[in-house]
């Protein structure tokens, strides 16, 4: 796997010995007042210094290795280390067609095979994808190239997510003409209705689909494949289909009390916490009232997401309840330690096993079990076990669950034939 820019001269021993720059932030005192984005990052002096820390390592670069796009990291950190910002953009956008939210929102896998995060710091790869992205928008660098000659073909995609949207524009690019199903009001399924706003902008996810309007792909709102129209509807209408609906079905815990009122699915508390209501569901308008105490469950970026979201509504004080370690969270890190920065407690080895109402009929109170760590389970993280005995109350106005979210069965169910 060799680098688009395979052979520059730089001094390692003096690079390596660089400490990272540091890119911008709010302070929390600031941001928990407010759903505006928290990483500001860099400006171009800034990504230019951060940038000539890589040290352009020979072929296989481990950076390159734990992209799942494939990214040719080195050639665009080498073009950024020059303030050639546009030229970086587009190396991205060559492997991955959403750079301006994968710099933003993605967990960052190439950061944690660079060589330098053993020593004083990863190179911030991500926070440098995400500003030449913007510095390439807004120099509109980055326009969907169509050609002239079309091919007759016609393609709907069910989907408007960062799956359906990186479909559609490789179709729209091969000369086909594609049509986005959405179920939502607006286009941009999790990235619009998912990703709180202090993580990613909705404007920057705006741009993108302006993008591919320009290109010529349209999109059919408030529309459910599998119940306003079928895949076999579909099938009679265009020659293929891309199903790309995500998993937002939430699991449940299944535990007593789970449907007492003040007790939300991640997903639905998220959609009325974070999305402008002009662009919502009538019944999904309702802000919820988070009261002073609010429990978060489970350990995922998801859960973070809830907790930082149940501070800007006011709330006193927010736990996540998790029934693992630290070490066995399958959150990002640099999220978690912003999330605690933000006043977030984190409750380790402890699960809820029942909920309970007060006079008014919501929730009030979680009854949770310790929890002890035994041999590794099927996905290799140790298993969490029941204390006997070790039953302790936690008082709650909300309770928000997140864990876990798979796939909603209308297509299957609608579908002879169909497996997801």
């Amino acid at each position: 796997m060799l680098s688009e820019i395979e052979s520059h001269p730089v001094d390692r021993k003096t690079r390596v010995q660089l400490k990272p720059v540091g890119y911008l932030k709010r302070s929390a005192e600031e941001r928990v007042c407010d759903f505006d984005e928290v990483i500001l990052g860099f400006n171009g002096e800034l990504a230019a210094e951060e940038a000539a820390r890589c040290l352009q390592c020979p072929d296989p670069q481990p950076c390159m290795l734990s992209c799942p796009a494939g990214n040719d990291i080195p050639a665009a950190l080498w073009h950024i280390s020059q303030s050639e910002f546009i030229e970086a953009a587009q190396v991205f956008a060559a492997t991955s067609p959403l750079p301006e939210v994968c710099g933003r929102v993605c967990p960052n896998l190439c950061q944690q095979g660079c060589v330098l995060s053993q020593r004083w710091g990863a190179v911030s790869i991500g926070k440098l994808e995400a500003f030449v992205a913007d510095e390439a928008r807004l120099a509109d660098a980055l326009a969907i190239e169509v050609p002239a000659e079309k091919t007759g073909h016609r393609v709907a995609v069910v989907g408007s997510g960062p799956a359906g949207i990186t479909v559609a524009e490789d179709m729209i690019k091969l000369g086909h003409e594609v049509t986005v199903f959405e179920a939502w009001p607006e286009p941009g399924g999790v990235l619009i209705y998912g990703i709180p706003n202090f993580k990613l902008d909705k404007t920057v996810v705006m741009y993108k689909i302006q993008d591919l309007l320009d290109a010529g792909v349209e999109f059919v709102t408030n529309t459910r494949v599998g119940e306003d129209v079928t895949v076999d509807e579909l099938l009679g209408q265009y020659d293929a289909i891309f199903l790309g609906t995500g998993a937002g079905v939430q699991a449940s815990m299944n535990i007593p009390g789970e449907d007492l009122p003040g007790i939300f699915k991640s997903t639905d508390f998220l959609v009325r916490a974070n999305v402008p209501q002009d662009i919502l569901p009538e019944e999904k308008q309702d802000i919820p009232d988070v009261g002073k105490r609010v429990a978060v469950i489970g350990g995922g970026d998801t859960a973070v997401d809830c907790a930082r979201t149940a501070i800007r509504l006011g709330a006193e004080e927010v736990h996540i309840v998790y029934r693992r370690t630290e070490a066995e969270m399958p959150g990002n890190p640099g999220e978690r330690k912003i999330c605690l920065e933000e006043g977030v407690q984190i409750d380790y080895l402890q699960a809820p096993v029942e909920y309970f109402a007060g006079e008014d009929g919501r929730v009030h109170t979680m009854k949770i079990v310790k929890m002890e760590l035994g041999e590794p389970d099927e996905s290799g993280r140790r298993r969490p076990i029941p204390i006997e005995g070790s039953e302790l109350e936690l008082e709650c106005d909300l309770a928000i669950v997140a864990v876990g979210s798979g796939a909603n069965p209308l297509l299957t169910e609608s579908t002879t034939g169909l497996e997801l």
